[in-house]
């Protein structure tokens, strides 16, 4: 799969998201080792410390599978001034399922991307990565 495809994919993964209090919608693909793909949107909660976001979802599926390796994730969003890239949050999780070489493709609507390391965008992460 190319870097547009999961682009176009995690474009199309953000019309999915719950986002009543923000009205921010975020998408994400991610690929695996095996070359399975997963989706997810973010899904908000009125008292917002449940809320989750697109790329943990997108994760949680994968990981819920048995997947256990993710080589890249696309993100998407509504943002039309800037790229969008994964929290703080986010970036730890993957941290977890990703090694430092793996892609992290952030975009804008019109399918614009920037592709970086997961070192470039969390350089002193935890990880327990193997």
């Amino acid at each position: 799969m190319t870097d547009k495809e999961l682009v176009e994919l995690a474009i199309k993964a953000k019309e999915n998201a719950y986002n009543p209090y923000s009205g921010f919608k975020v998408g994400a693909a991610l690929l695996t080792e095996d070359g399975t793909l997963y989706t997810g949107c973010n899904i908000e909660s009125v008292s917002f410390t449940p809320t989750i976001c697109a790329e943990r979802v997108a994760v949680s599926k994968a990981i819920s599978e048995g997947h256990r390796k993710i080589v890249k994730i696309a993100i998407a969003s509504d943002l039309e001034s800037d790229f969008i890239y994964p929290c703080g949050v986010c970036r730890q999780v993957l941290c977890e399922f990703m090694p430092s070489e793996g892609h992290i493709i952030v975009s804008k609507p019109n399918g614009d991307y920037k592709i970086h390391t997961l070192k470039e965008v969390f350089p002193f992460g935890f990880s327990n990565y193997k």
